[in-house]
């Protein structure tokens, strides 16, 4: 069974930036799409980034795009967050599917533990 892992996360201050990374284990992420989520205190899980299985196509939530970048390699998956706001703050998740890509966490089969982020000054 594929097993997923973020890192990365963290205090940073608002405007900061961070970078997430998301390791994969037993299984290539070569047969993959991935997907990033965050929760924050209160509200839903929202899907905002989403990279197909070749690497070719990104989505993006209203929320973060312009401002997240998300790509992947053979073992792992990174999600570049910019310009950082305090609405960002969350626990991040990232998610493996081979049922396609999007941002609805219902596609998701494999999930990692999922990684605070908590933007502050």
């Amino acid at each position: 069974q594929l097993q997923l892992v973020e890192s990365g996360g963290g205090l940073v201050q608002p405007g900061g930036s961070l970078r997430l990374s998301c390791a994969a284990s037993r299984i290539s992420l070569d047969y993959f799409a991935m997907g990033w989520f965050r929760q924050a205190p209160g509200k839903e899980r929202e899907g905002i980034a989403a990279i197909s299985i070749f690497g070719d196509n990104a989505l993006y939530s209203s929320s973060v795009k312009g401002r997240f970048t998300v790509w992947k390699d053979k073992n792992t998956a990174y999600l570049q967050m910019n310009n950082l706001n305090a609405e960002d703050t969350a626990v991040y998740y990232c998610a493996a599917t081979d049922q396609g890509d999007g941002l609805g966490s219902h596609l998701y089969r494999y999930w990692g533990q999922g990684t605070q982020v908590t933007v502050s000054s």
